[in-house]
């Protein structure tokens, strides 16, 4: 078959866990002015709560809200980080960056944000793009950014840096222009490899769902009606 080159496109949205959904959906409409899109029972989860705040019409800011979530600590150096230079576990969001299209909109964004009482820093300018840092809900590490062009690999790849990341010339040059699909479509399920990344379900659940038909999860576990009817 042909080789095609396709890589994600953007973020659609990103999920947060919430102790308080509501808490989190007053700051980002009401100190982000993220407009309230979407709110429901999240599918297939009992007790869940799920909603969405609008960027644009492709790209969403997500909470989620499950039973007893706010009994979980949270331990800065761990489960969060507490601010952008510091460390959190493998695996979890050292922090999120928001974009806006313009030197303007980041101080508009930066006055708004002080003007609902959050302490807000900078704007600092990092060369590929300019940023100001703030705290959300529940310890997040927030930041907004602007650029006004593209990133520019062959100034912003340290090969210093490549050599501390254990990251070989040849692996350089394989991880800036990435081989496109050369396989079948649809691809088949790859027998399971514990060493490769999982999700967390039990695994006898796990291996049964991996060894359904593709058409088979799509009709037993899709949700495609909104929740208010027409």
């Amino acid at each position: 078959m042909t080789a095609t080159q396709v890589q994600p496109t953007g973020i659609h949205h990103l999920a947060f866990m919430a102790g308080d959904i509501k808490k989190h959906i007053a700051f980002f409409s009401e100190v982000m002015g993220c407009p309230l899109v979407a709110l429901f029972d999240m599918h297939g989860v009992p007790g869940g709560l799920h909603a969405f705040l609008r960027m644009n019409d492709h790209s969403y800011f997500s909470i989620v809200q499950l039973p007893d979530v706010d009994k979980i600590p949270i331990q800065l150096g761990a489960t969060h980080a507490g601010n952008g230079a510091l460390p959190s576990a493998p695996g979890t969001l050292q922090h999120l960056a928001f974009g806006v299209d313009s030197d303007a909109d980041l101080i508009a964004m930066r006055d708004r944000i002080r003007g609902h009482g959050v302490n807000v820093i900078g704007p600092i300018d990092h060369g590929m793009c300019r940023s100001i840092y703030f705290a959300g809900p529940d310890q997040m590490t927030l930041e907004v950014a602007t650029s006004q062009a593209a990133i520019d690999p062959a100034r912003w790849i340290d090969p210093t840096t490549l050599a501390k990341a254990g990251i070989s010339d040849e692996e350089a040059a394989r991880f800036k222009s990435p081989a496109p699909y050369a396989g079948p479509s649809p691809a088949p399920q790859p027998p399971y490899d514990p060493d490769k990344p999982h999700m967390a379900y039990p695994k006898e659940v796990y291996l049964r769902m991996l060894g359904a038909p593709d058409e088979m999860i799509t009709a037993s576990a899709s949700y495609s009606e909104p929740p208010v009817p027409a």
